[in-house]
């Protein structure tokens, strides 16, 4: 499954950058090659920075990291519940609340990492234990409908947007 075989009516427009951003991948090609990389991106990041902020209404890397296992285990679980047919509209979740009471800035780099290696691989089996079908499979989460293989991508692509961002704004 390519991303490039995603139509635009499988999510909302405002996924479009974060689907962009991983070119024309395969599904659970993107998402285990995200495994390693990205714990290994997170065990590389200077100590001195996890708490770093370019701003004070800005998230630090530790926030941001903890935001990346948060919103893919809620995408994760809106993949599960449409997979297996449940038409029940999901509500949207607000990341702005779930940040500050994560703790983020009281963590290490190493369990973040741990954190992030159990999520994305509980993702990965998740996603390959579908098929074809059930990966095309829709429902409504955050009042638009969305496909369970549009939100594969957008967890990686998700990860990617944010990747890009701690590279160019924080270290």
């Amino acid at each position: 499954m390519n991303s490039s075989a995603l139509s635009p009516t499988e999510y909302n427009s405002y996924y479009q950058p974060y689907i962009a951003a991983l070119g024309n991948s395969e599904l659970l090609t993107t998402l285990k090659e995200g495994l390693d990389s990205f714990a290994d991106f997170i065990e590389a990041l200077p100590d001195e920075k996890l708490t770093y902020s370019y701003g004070t209404d800005k998230w630090s890397v530790a926030e941001v990291l903890i935001h990346l296992i948060d919103a893919e285990r809620i995408f994760q679980y809106r993949s599960l519940r449409f997979a297996r047919n449940d038409e029940t509209p999901i509500p949207g979740f607000d990341q702005d609340l779930y940040v500050p009471n994560s703790r983020a800035n009281s963590r290490s780099k190493t369990a973040i990492a741990l954190e992030f290696k159990a999520v994305r691989a509980s993702t990965i089996a998740l996603f390959e234990s579908l098929s074809k079908e059930e990966l095309e499979r829709s429902g409504i989460a955050s009042n638009s409908e969305m496909s369970v293989r549009a939100l594969g991508f957008i967890i990686s692509g998700h990860l990617q947007h944010h990747k890009n961002i701690l590279k160019e704004r924080y270290l």
